[in-house]
C-alpha cells in the first residue's frame, strides 16, 4: 500500500489535508487528517474524490460540435486537430477584429500554486498582447471594496485559534459548517462552545451551523443587514456603550457616522423601532445584542460574505467594520475586525507563475452576458467574437442563465477546457479534456490564508488524453510562436515557488513532508501592531486610520457610495413595488455536497445534497403547499420546478434554494435542474458585489 499527500485545489473554502491509499497505481480509499483537535481535516467533497478522478463521464478526448449550440452533439477529434482549430481562431478573431474581441474567462475551477485556472491563459494572452477578460468576484466583492475603502488592506482576518479567546461569538450570515472557511475553523468554533462562548446567528435560515453550536437564532430579511447594524450603532451610542478611546484613537469620520445614525443630519434617528420595520427583526431583539456586543468582551462578531451578496451589500459590510471598531474589537485577541474579507496574510507563495502586464479590458461578472449581447453598442469595451472559458460554468453560476442561453449563441467561437459535459461547455465549439488534479503535481496554499502549506503529489498518471491547461497553451503557443511561454518543467517551477518562500524549507524537504505547518507562539491578529503602537504602524489607509468616513467615497460623488456606510433600501428586497407580484426574497446558500456547481453530476455528492426548496409553514400554508410537493419557482426572468421542504427553520417571507444545481430546461424553458441562476437578476451592486441574494420569485404548486 502507498500513500500520497495532497489537497483539494477547489474553490471550496478548505484546502484540506487527503491522503491517497493507493495499491498497484489505483486509488483505494481516501482519509485525512487523523490528529486529535483542530487540524487540517477534509469534508466529504474531499474524502470523494475518488469519485471525481474515476468518474465515467470525465471527457477523455478532445470535442467538436456539431450539432446547434447547446444543443450537446460532438463528436472527439484528435489532439492534433483540435488545437490548430484553436490556435487558428485565435489568429483570425485578433487579425480581423483585435486583441479585445477575446474574452478570457478564466476562473476558480482550480487553485493550485502552478495550475490555478488563471494562470496559463493569462500568460498566453498577455504574450500575444492583450485580451478583454472580468473583474468582481461572485464571493467577496462588497467585502473586498469594503476592506480596502475602511482599512485600507484585503488582509483583515484572524488565525482561528483566535476563536478560542471569545466570549461572544456572532454568526452572522457564516455557516462555516458548509462553507468551510479553512479546515480547522469548526473545530475552534466547537472549542470556543464547549468553553462557554456565547454563540448568536443572524440569519434568514437556522443554518447548519448555527442549529449544531446551538445559536440563538435572530431571523433577518435579506438585503436588510446594514439596517440592523446602524440600529445596533444607535444603542450602542444612545447608551453610551461603544469604546470612545479606540474611536479617538483609531478612526476618523465618527462624528458623520454618529449625525446619521441618530437622525442629526437627516432628521431620522436610527432607533430599534426604525431597523425592526425593515428588518423584520424585534426591536427588543436589536437592543439586547447591542448592548451584549458592547459589553461582553472580547467578541466576535463574523459578518461573512453572503449577506454582502446584495443589492448595497458594501454597507452591510462597512458598517459591520464601524461596529466592531466602536466596541473595540479590532486587534485583540479574541476580537475581530469583521465585515471585511477574513483573509489572513499566511500560507502564500512569495513567488507564482509568472503574467505579464499587457493591454487587458476587463467587463464585471455580473455584466458578461450582457456584454455578448451587447458588445460596443452597449458601452462594453468590445464586440466579442472569442470566448475562451477555463475552470468556469458561467452559463450555470452567473446570474440570468436564460440570458446566458442568448448570449452563448453569439460568438463566432467559443472554446471550453473542462473535466465534463456541464451546461457551460454543451454551448463550445470546442471542448478540450483537461486534468484532474490528481494527475498533476503543485502546492496548496491555504484557502483564505493559513499557517500552512501542502505539497500536493502527483497521485495518478493523466486519464486518457487529458492535459493540463499549461500543457495546453503551451501546444497553442507553438503556433505563435512563443518559444518563452514554458520554459520550465512543472518541478522546476514549484521548486523556485519553494525558493523564494522564507516560510518553507527546501523544495525537496518540503514534498518529503507533505504538509509544512508554521510555528506560532500566538493567534495572528490583524491590526494588533496598530492597535498596540499606532504612531509606528499606522493603518495602511491614506489617513493611517480605519475610515468610517472616506474622503475617496466623498470624492466619487456617487449617492448609491454614500462616505459614511449607510441603509439604502434594495431593489428586489421586501420594500420593492415588485414584491406585489413577487413577494418572496429568494436566498441561494452554498450547498455541503458541491463546490459552486461542480460535483453536481457525481452521484455519490447529488445522494447527500439537499436541493429542496426551503419553505416556512405560514408561506406553504398559505399556498396550499405540503411537505414533498413539486413547486414552480418563477418571475419575469426564469422558472424552475423543486421539491420543497416545509420548515421552520427559514423565516416567513424568504425562500431559499442551493445554489449550484446543473440547468436542465426543456423545451418550454423550464428548468428541471434547479438551477437558481434561472431567477437572478443581472445587476451588480454599486461598489460591484455580486447581487444573487437580491431576488424575489413566487412559488406555486405544479
Amino acid at each position: 500500500m502507498d500513500i500520497k499527500t495532497t489537497c483539494c485545489s477547489y474553490d471550496c473554502g478548505g484546502r484540506c489535508l487527503l491522503r491517497i491509499h493507493l495499491s498497484k497505481g489505483k486509488i483505494i480509499k481516501i482519509t485525512t487528517d487523523n490528529r486529535r483537535g483542530p487540524g487540517l481535516m477534509a469534508c466529504i467533497r474531499g474524502l470523494c474524490q475518488k469519485d471525481v478522478v474515476y468518474a465515467q463521464d470525465r471527457l477523455k478526448k478532445p470535442l467538436k460540435r456539431i450539432g446547434e449550440r447547446g444543443e450537446g452533439k460532438f463528436e472527439p477529434i484528435s489532439w492534433d486537430e483540435a488545437i490548430d482549430i484553436v490556435a487558428g481562431e485565435i489568429k483570425r478573431v485578433r487579425d480581423r477584429y483585435g486583441p479585445h474581441s477575446v474574452f478570457l474567462m478564466d476562473y476558480y475551477g482550480n487553485e493550485g500554486a502552478l495550475n490555478a485556472t488563471q494562470n496559463a491563459g493569462r500568460r498566453f494572452f498577455s504574450l500575444l498582447g492583450g485580451f478583454t477578460s472580468w473583474w468582481g468576484s461572485t464571493s467577496l466583492e462588497a467585502a473586498q471594496f469594503a476592506s480596502l475603502v475602511t482599512l485600507g488592506t484585503s488582509s483583515t482576518g484572524n488565525s482561528r485559534d483566535n476563536l478560542l479567546h471569545s466570549r461572544l461569538i456572532i454568526l452572522w450570515g457564516w455557516n462555516p459548517h458548509v462553507s468551510r472557511f479553512g479546515p480547522d475553523t469548526v473545530a475552534y468554533l466547537s472549542r470556543a462552545k464547549k468553553a462557554g462562548a456565547k454563540f448568536i446567528c443572524v440569519d434568514p435560515r437556522l443554518s447548519p451551523s448555527a442549529k449544531t453550536l446551538e445559536a440563538q437564532w435572530v431571523p433577518i430579511r435579506p438585503g436588510t443587514d446594514a439596517a440592523m447594524l446602524i440600529a445596533m450603532a444607535y444603542v450602542m451610542i444612545d447608551n453610551d456603550l461603544y469604546n470612545r478611546s479606540f474611536i479617538d484613537a483609531h478612526t476618523i469620520g465618527f462624528e458623520s457616522y454618529k449625525n446619521y445614525v441618530t437622525g442629526k443630519e437627516d432628521g431620522l434617528p436610527k432607533t430599534p423601532s426604525w431597523a425592526e420595520s425593515i428588518t423584520g427583526v424585534p426591536a427588543a431583539t436589536i437592543e439586547h445584542l447591542s448592548k451584549d456586543y458592547a459589553t461582553i468582551k472580547p467578541a466576535v462578531l463574523w459578518a461573512s460574505w453572503a449577506p454582502g451578496r446584495t443589492a448595497f451589500g458594501e454597507q452591510y459590510h462597512r458598517a459591520a467594520i464601524t461596529l466592531a471598531a466602536m466596541t473595540g474589537n479590532i486587534g485583540i485577541k479574541g476580537g475581530n475586525v469583521t465585515g471585511g474579507t477574513g483573509r489572513v496574510p499566511l500560507g502564500y507563495l512569495k513567488k507564482r507563475f509568472p503574467i505579464p502586464e499587457s493591454d487587458i479590458a476587463t467587463i464585471h461578472v455580473s455584466n458578461v452576458f450582457d456584454a455578448l449581447i451587447k458588445g460596443k453598442s452597449g458601452g462594453y469595451p468590445a464586440d466579442i467574437k472569442l470566448l475562451y472559458v477555463l475552470g468556469c460554468n458561467l452559463l450555470n453560476q452567473f446570474q440570468n442563465t436564460n440570458k446566458g442561453v442568448t448570449a452563448l449563441k453569439l460568438p463566432e467561437f467559443i472554446v471550453v477546457h473542462e473535466l465534463f459535459m456541464t451546461p457551460t461547455a454543451r454551448y463550445a465549439d470546442i471542448v478540450l479534456p483537461v486534468s484532474h488534479y490528481f494527475e498533476t503535481e503543485d502546492i496548496g496554499q491555504p484557502w483564505g490564508g493559513g499557517p500552512y502549506f501542502i505539497h500536493m503529489d502527483r497521485i495518478l498518471a493523466p486519464m486518457a488524453e487529458t492535459k493540463t491547461d499549461l500543457e495546453i497553451f503551451s501546444e497553442i503557443a507553438s503556433h505563435f510562436e512563443l518559444s518563452k511561454f514554458n520554459e520550465k518543467s512543472d518541478a522546476a517551477w514549484l521548486k523556485e515557488f519553494v525558493e523564494a518562500t522564507p516560510d518553507l524549507p527546501g523544495f525537496e524537504v518540503f514534498k518529503r513532508k507533505g504538509v509544512h505547518e508554521l510555528n506560532m507562539e500566538k493567534p495572528f491578529v490583524a491590526f494588533r501592531e496598530q492597535v498596540e503602537n499606532p504612531e509606528k504602524n499606522p493603518f495602511p489607509t491614506h489617513s493611517g486610520k480605519i475610515e468610517i468616513y472616506s474622503k475617496k467615497l466623498a470624492d466619487l460623488d456617487k449617492p448609491l457610495l454614500p462616505p459614511i456606510p449607510m441603509y439604502i433600501e434594495p431593489w428586489e428586497g421586501p420594500g420593492d413595488e415588485l414584491a406585489k407580484r413577487y413577494p418572496l426574497q429568494l436566498v441561494s446558500p452554498h450547498a455541503k455536497s458541491r463546490v459552486n456547481s461542480t460535483f453536481d453530476n457525481i452521484p455519490r455528492l447529488k445522494r447527500l445534497a439537499d436541493d429542496r426548496l426551503w419553505l416556512n409553514p405560514i408561506d406553504a400554508e398559505g399556498r396550499g403547499i405540503k411537505n414533498g410537493d413539486s413547486v414552480r419557482v418563477f418571475n419575469d426572468r426564469g422558472q424552475l420546478i423543486a421539491i420543497v421542504k416545509v420548515t421552520d427553520r427559514i423565516m416567513p417571507g424568504v425562500v431559499s434554494l442551493d445554489a449550484g444545481a446543473w440547468f436542465r430546461p426543456d423545451t418550454d424553458g423550464l428548468d428541471h435542474g434547479g438551477c437558481v441562476n434561472v431567477l437572478t437578476r443581472d445587476e451588480k451592486s454599486p461598489g460591484g458585489a455580486f447581487a444573487c441574494n437580491s431576488c424575489l420569485v413566487q412559488v406555486k404548486l405544479v
